[in-house]
């Protein structure tokens, strides 16, 4: 598949074509950008003047990788400047290039919490990217001998809305997208992007103080936790299939008590193990509910059809119609609610106290560990 570029690349070539005008008072169509994972990416750049300001463009394409970004326009303005450090408080300056100072502008969004890699009250250009630019414009000023100091301005005018389709609102990052990228280059969504975004959400909890924490796989989890809990869903974290991997996280972040809540069509996997609960790593629904059938009290030959009939079930809501006609549902959805808690606590190692619901979208709560009503009770009194 194909590869693209990040929002901070970018924003670096944009920045480096209106330094070179501001330098030079020429303008380039070509820019060629160091990539801090290495090698080099050359990036058209077109001029834009706007609000009386001379702004250079990049149109960023982000290859096969179904960004939300991709065709948005990043721009770039230098401009001389006569405030001194000191006085550039919402402004990023470089050790390096001392003479330089870096701020946001339109659809970028802007910092209010912390815990992120940018300070709160910044506008959210990452620390990799934010190097990208003042090198390009830092050595630049160098190789033509410029004096003085320079304000560079980023602005994504389309980002402000594009932000709600992003991660940004619930990092607390308002008004607009971040300037992104640490590899300088867009490869098609990897599962490893996705676990850095959960475990940056988990890490900003803790960065606020929190020890408790709520993990829901998905959309179903937080409005089950909404209508049906009472709880609002900014206490928790989507993980999506990563169950194993949200939990380590959660207790490397030291988060002491966690309450998993998830659709039984997920965490059924659990109960057999599954530390991710993608299809692709396998569908054994039917026979971990048939495995826990058979520890219930039910006549043998009821028991054998009634597995039979299991097993065939294309989905968890038709295996436990079965299980409900013939009045078995709530002994094996205690069986499968304790395996699903022997496990978490098995990736938890002693580190944590996981509590365990599970659901149904046509019977509501399915199972629940022994301590999970006490905790939701304490996630309700947070609210009031």
């Amino acid at each position: 598949m194909r590869n693209g570029y990040t929002t901070g690349t970018c924003a670096a070539a944009a920045a480096a074509a209106a330094a070179w005008h501001a330098f030079t008072g020429r303008e380039k169509e070509q820019i060629l950008v160091e990539l801090p994972g290495g090698g080099q990416a050359r990036l058209e750049v077109f001029p834009a003047w706007q609000d009386g300001t001379d702004w250079f463009y990049v149109k960023k394409d982000a290859g096969d990788d179904p960004d939300v970004t991709n065709g948005v326009l990043v721009y770039g303005a230098v401009e001389r400047t006569d405030i001194k450090r000191k006085d550039a408080s919402p402004w990023y300056s470089s050790k390096e290039y001392p003479f330089l100072f870096l701020t946001g502008g339109p659809g970028i969004g802007v910092v209010t919490r912390p815990g992120l890699a940018c300070p709160r009250g910044y506008y959210a250009i990452n620390p990799t990217p934010r190097d990208m630019i003042f090198k390009q414009v830092g050595q630049l000023y160098r190789e033509l001998d410029m004096e003085g100091e320079y304000l560079i301005r980023v602005k994504i005018p389309q980002g402000e809305a594009l932000a709600d389709r992003t991660f940004n609102p619930r990092l607390g990052i308002r008004g607009g997208i971040s300037v992104l990228g640490t590899s300088g280059i867009v490869r098609p969504m990897s599962e490893q992007a996705l676990k850095d975004t959960i475990r940056l959400e988990i890490h900003m909890k803790a960065a606020e103080g929190q020890h408790s924490l709520i993990l829901v796989p998905g959309s179903y989890g937080e409005r089950f936790l909404k209508e049906t809990l009472g709880i609002s869903p900014k206490w928790g974290v989507q993980c999506s299939n990563f169950a194993a991997d949200a939990i380590r996280m959660a207790v490397d972040e030291g988060m002491k008590r966690i309450l998993f809540i998830g659709h039984v069509g997920k965490l059924v996997k659990v109960a057999g193990g599954a530390e991710n609960t993608h299809s692709r790593y396998g569908d054994r629904r039917m026979e971990i509910l048939a495995e826990s059938l058979e520890r219930t009290e039910m006549d043998g030959a009821a028991q054998e059809d009634l597995k039979k009939k299991i097993l065939e079930c294309a989905t968890t809501e038709e295996a436990l119609e079965h299980l409900t006609r013939q009045g078995v549902r709530d002994k094996v959805m205690e069986d499968i609610t304790a395996r699903i808690w022997r496990q978490m606590n098995q990736w938890a190692q002693g580190r944590a106290d996981i509590q365990v619901l599970t659901f149904s979208s046509v019977y509501g709560i399915l199972g629940m560990s022994s301590l999970c009503g006490p905790a939701i009770k304490e996630w309700r009194e947070k609210q009031t």
